[in-house]
């Protein structure tokens, strides 16, 4: 377990690298609308980061090995950020929040668009446990 760590539960650790809403946020830009360089993430993104914030959620996501960082060979002064395999491995878990997020939430269609094109079957495994729990909470399925 690292020093700023609260636990060694996986979920706990995953929270702890990305579980901000800004480093979701690039993510989904990196993901889905390929902003690779630092300004397209400050400027075209409609959440309005500010540029310290994203300086230092993309530094976390590089020494997390989730980006890498590289100088632009088309312009001196630019990085460019790419996804490494572990960033890659994260599609998954945006694609799920993205399809929650678009069917229990008052989205845009246009945005939710990507993420509807990503759903998919829920494992078996999973559809057990969301039945399980809506048994013991007592809750209906909203669909």
């Amino acid at each position: 377990m690292a020093v700023n760590d609260r636990s060694d539960c996986p979920i706990n650790l995953a929270v702890e690298l990305f579980g901000d809403r800004w480093t979701l946020l690039i993510l989904r830009d990196l993901i889905f609308a390929d902003r690779r360089h630092f300004r397209e993430l400050l400027r075209e993104s409609d959440e309005r980061i500010t540029s310290s914030i994203l300086a230092d959620r993309l530094d976390r996501l590089v020494a997390a090995g989730i980006l890498t960082r590289e100088d632009d060979p088309t312009h001196l002064q630019k990085a460019v950020y790419t996804l490494t395999d572990k960033g890659v491995d994260l599609v998954p878990v945006l694609a799920t929040i993205g399809t929650w997020g678009a069917t229990h939430c008052a989205a845009d269609p246009a945005k939710a668009a990507p993420t509807r094109e990503l759903a998919y079957r829920l494992p078996e495994s999973w559809s057990r446990l969301m039945e399980s729990l809506r048994d013991s909470h007592g809750v209906l399925p909203s669909r």
